[in-house]
């Protein structure tokens, strides 16, 4: 999530973020960064900045992945996507010159976790909100903890009106139709975060108002925090409307890995791949050589296969509609080695990806558990960020400092590892 919103801001950044200067962490120092490979930012908010946005005309980076998080920059990311867009997937693949202002940007819109109390389940029996000023104070009380009215009262009715998830799942699939190669997130689960408190007078007089409203922007942080039941059943609904649109997923994860796999997982029980035992293999191989000498060409692998068909669940990570979305991004992905390799186990249907961030996984600590967790993603799963929320130079030279990063802990030549995280992105966003 942008840097605006979080405790920490750009000053914690690790120094030389990138850039001409930076120190080159990938190999030789004065090793040129191959930008003409393609660079392809993973998940950015520079729609949290608008004034950045003409800035994206003179990046290096080939295509920014924008991310939408709340009410007020949904249409922000379409405005920017019907501007700076790209609008075929043949245009990511071509080796033809960039237009300076267009094909630069794929959107991504979906609600984030840390606003998820601003929506309300309205598919349930007994939705929280009943439309009323009681109503309204009953939902605050239900889905944050501690209870406002337990506290302070007037702490909900300085809140936002509650909106119906049903309106919003329905309004994001219209803005999916309308961008065919459009993400839904940024969505997911965050048990770290706390609402900021309400807009004091003097705060709003000084208020920057170059920034998209939403954010916390300086303010301090109340005791309140989201249900994590309520930031589940809200992620569950835009899982399920990207495995019913075939679109892939960007995912915010923070304390929660755990209750994130499992609702995630929820999505495809049932259609979960086939892993068979190396008995079973030699099985099937040992048929395959029964079967080779039959006239009826027939064999024996296709024989399997089709026994196998009987039985098999459809499933949607051929990007086809289905249950569960088809390719999943597991945004500044800050778990253990052993939570990734749930998410690689071979029998899971949907392909998941890990972006890592210079901001997130090197700005507060943490760095060994990041390279650890870095060597043990196979390379085709690992896409690369800044997360941040202005475009610009900045962001280029965050893109290239992680870029440098990753290839020397996979120990990859820079310009193949480039040209790798590249392809990685296109499968993400492509299919």
């Amino acid at each position: 999530m942008c840097l605006q919103h979080s405790e920490a801001g750009t000053d914690n950044l690790p120094p030389n973020p990138g850039g001409s200067s930076a120190r080159n962490v990938s190999g030789d120092p004065c090793e040129p960064f191959p930008w003409d490979a393609g660079v392809f930012d993973a998940h950015c908010h520079p729609t949290d900045t608008m004034a950045s946005i003409e800035s994206i005309s003179v990046m290096k980076a080939r295509v920014l992945t924008v991310m939408a998080t709340r009410s007020q920059d949904q249409d922000l990311v379409c405005e920017v996507a019907s501007k700076h867009g790209v609008h075929h997937g043949r245009t990511l693949s071509s080796t033809s010159p960039v237009p300076s202002d267009q094909d630069r940007i794929v959107p991504s819109f979906g609600w984030h976790p840390w606003f998820s109390y601003q929506l309300y389940d309205d598919t349930v029996s007994n939705p929280t909100y009943d439309g009323t000023s009681a109503g309204k104070r009953a939902h605050y009380d239900q889905v944050l903890a501690p209870a406002p009215s337990s506290r302070d009262a007037s702490f909900s009715d300085g809140l936002c009106d509650p909106k119906p998830l049903s309106e919003f799942i329905e309004e994001t699939r219209v803005r999916l139709e309308r961008f065919p190669l459009a993400l839904v997130g940024e969505i997911g689960l965050d048990k770290a975060f706390r609402l900021p408190t309400a807009w004091t007078s003097v705060q709003e007089m000084d208020r920057e108002e170059s920034l998209t409203p939403g954010g916390r922007e300086g303010r301090r942080l109340s005791p309140y925090r989201v249900q994590t039941t309520h930031q589940a059943a809200i992620l569950r609904a835009q899982l399920e409307l990207a495995g019913q649109t075939g679109r892939p997923v960007s995912v915010h994860g923070v304390q929660a890995h755990g209750i994130l796999y499992d609702t995630i997982a929820s999505c495809w029980k049932g259609h979960e791949k086939e892993v068979l035992s190396r008995r079973q293999k030699r099985q099937i191989a040992i048929g395959a050589e029964d079967f080779s000498s039959d006239t009826d060409g027939e064999s024996g692998q296709e024989v399997t296969s089709k026994r196998k068909n009987k039985t098999q669940k459809p499933a949607a990570a051929d990007g086809k509609a289905g249950p569960f979305p088809p390719r999943i991004c597991l945004h500044s992905y800050s778990g253990h080695v052993e939570q990734l390799k749930m998410y690689i186990h071979p029998s899971v249907p949907a392909k998941v990806y890990f972006s890592f961030s210079v901001a997130v996984n090197w700005g507060a600590g943490g760095s060994e558990k990041t390279e650890e967790a870095i060597r043990a993603i196979p390379d085709d799963r690992l896409l690369v960020e800044s997360d941040l929320h202005t475009a610009g130079e900045q962001m280029d030279s965050s893109l290239e400092e992680v870029c440098r990063r990753i290839c020397q802990i996979k120990r990859w030549d820079l310009r193949e590892g480039v040209e790798r995280l590249g392809r990685n992105w296109r499968a993400f966003v492509l299919g």
